[in-house]
């Protein structure tokens, strides 16, 4: 097979298409300290300042080897928009939300006019519309956002939100079609300002904090109307172990769902969710990617090409202080599986 472009191979990889080989990327965070000092594009500057988040975002493309461009770097852009306050972290610790402004009830809430205009946003969509024109028409972008049941919970407090699920149903399911109508809007925005691919992380679905039943019954619909309204291909990640809800988020309409090595077997996950979706992952990231060694890397690597995962990735956002080199490796052990 002829040699594909970077953006032809994850593209096909991700909606059951042919491969000259699995692509290498990361459809979770990519900002690492190391890339923030060679590049002059540090935390928390880099989460503001569209010039800083897209040269951060490149450096990891460009020095590493991984096929993709992924922006931003958090889980906050879209709460902060809408109302929570955020602490925007430091230098290696990502901002994260403070302060949720529908904690009791919900009759001031409104979607903003101009949402698109509020907080972050414009940020991350200068970003890539400035990544699109430096990294040219053949490298795919990724635009990574919180999804539905996580904006939820930030809006509400993961407190009322846990409540609610449980005593108050009517609350529950409002805040989540809210959550949903934002996320819609964002993602699509992030498809016309030039991203390729919509990856969704929303660990608060994940079955460690609610029932499965609770993301067939609940959430599932709201991913259903994400995926079938956002107009790109998407990615849905959710941490932990999720085989408990594996079957169901197959069902969600993502071309690819990302999991973390918590899955266990690539090969049995793959049997769940058969030809509905493509599995993404699932290289530790605290536990393999972060400590190494190298070799250890490399083997994580080539043993879930063997067992047939889709797109080579971390099973989560990169550790901040994760080495370069330790993320280099993982396209090194791809390249030398298909040698």
């Amino acid at each position: 097979m002829v040699e594909m472009t970077l953006k032809e191979r994850l593209l096909n990889a991700l909606e059951g298409k042919e491969v000259d080989k699995v692509p290498v990327c990361s459809v979770t965070q990519t900002g690492i300290v190391e890339l923030m000092d060679e590049v002059g594009a540090p935390w928390p500057e880099a989460h503001s300042d569209p010039e800083q988040m897209a040269k951060l975002a490149i450096a990891n493309y460009e020095l590493s080897g991984l096929e993709a461009v992924r922006v931003p770097y958090c889980l906050t852009v879209l709460a902060g928009a809408m109302g929570c306050e955020v602490n925007m972290g430091t230098k290696n610790r990502q901002p994260s939300v403070t302060a949720n402004p529908y904690t009791k009830d919900l009759e001031n809430m409104r979607m903003p006019e101009n949402l698109l205009d509020m907080g972050r946003i414009q940020t991350v969509l200068d970003s890539i519309k400035i990544i699109r024109e430096k990294v040219g028409s053949d490298v795919p972008i990724i635009g990574g956002m919180e999804g539905p049941v996580t904006l939820a919970s930030d809006l509400a407090s993961i407190k009322s939100f846990m409540k609610w699920s449980l005593k108050k149903p009517e609350l529950f399911h409002q805040i989540l079609d809210f959550a949903a109508d934002a996320t819609i809007a964002y993602a699509n925005a992030m498809v016309v300002a030039g991203a390729d691919v919509i990856s969704v992380a929303d660990p608060v679905a994940s079955p460690d904090l609610l029932s499965p039943d609770s993301f067939k019954n609940d959430f599932q619909p709201r991913m259903q109307r994400f995926s079938s309204e956002v107009n790109s291909i998407k990615v849905l990640h959710i941490c932990s172990n999720v085989t408990r809800i594996l079957d169901y988020m197959a069902d969600c309409g993502f071309q690819g769902l990302s999991v973390e090595e918590k899955i266990g077997s690539i090969k049995k996950a793959k049997e769940v969710i058969g030809d509905r979706a493509r599995l993404v992952g699932n290289i530790s990231s605290p536990f393999v990617l972060l400590p190494g060694p190298i070799e250890k890397i490399k083997e994580e690597c080539k043993k879930a090409i063997a067992e047939g995962v889709d797109v080579l990735a971390p099973g989560c956002g990169i550790a901040p202080m994760t080495p370069l080199s330790h993320i280099k490796v993982m396209v090194e052990a791809r390249n030398e599986y298909y040698a």
